[in-house]
């Protein structure tokens, strides 16, 4: 890694490495894309960075995205969140504590969580079947408040 002293690198410093180590070239597309990416810390989807992308004047392609984003989630800076309204939704991971999501099912809100029993359970699992857990993905579906209130008053 190309980390300066008492710093973490960047995603663009850390995604440059990893392409130079596939052999791959690191362009000024990709690197559009990755700003774009990480400029934001919203949940998004291709069509949703592709159309943010282009209204700040860049010509990039949706397929430029579609072939950047296995790299980027195999470079461990971003990964799939959920699948909705045909649509893979991801979030950038490098540099974020790793946290589960609770969605609701009317108006798609997310609210981001953490809680150490998760953990306990990976344990406990690791126990159990004698896996030895990677990563776990925590998707909890719901209503929310509001959605809940809603529903409440048309009935």
């Amino acid at each position: 890694m190309t980390a300066r002293k008492g710093k973490n690198p960047s995603e663009l410093e850390i995604f440059r490495d990893f392409l130079k180590h596939q052999g791959m070239r690191y362009t000024p597309e990709r690197e559009t894309i990755i700003r774009e990416i990480f400029s934001t810390h919203e949940h998004f989807d291709v069509d949703s960075l592709y159309l943010s992308i282009r209204q700040k004047g860049h010509r990039i392609s949706k397929a430029s995205i579609y072939r950047l984003i296995p790299l980027l989630i195999q470079a461990n800076l971003i990964e799939e969140v959920f699948f909705e309204k045909g649509q893979m939704h991801y979030e950038h991971i490098y540099g974020h504590e790793h946290h589960c999501h609770l969605r609701c099912k009317q108006c798609s809100k997310i609210e981001e969580f953490s809680d150490h029993r998760v953990a306990q359970i990976e344990q406990d699992l690791e126990k159990r079947f004698g896996y030895k857990v990677l990563r776990h993905r925590l998707d909890v579906i719901g209503l929310c408040k509001s959605c809940q209130k809603k529903a409440a008053e048309s009935s």
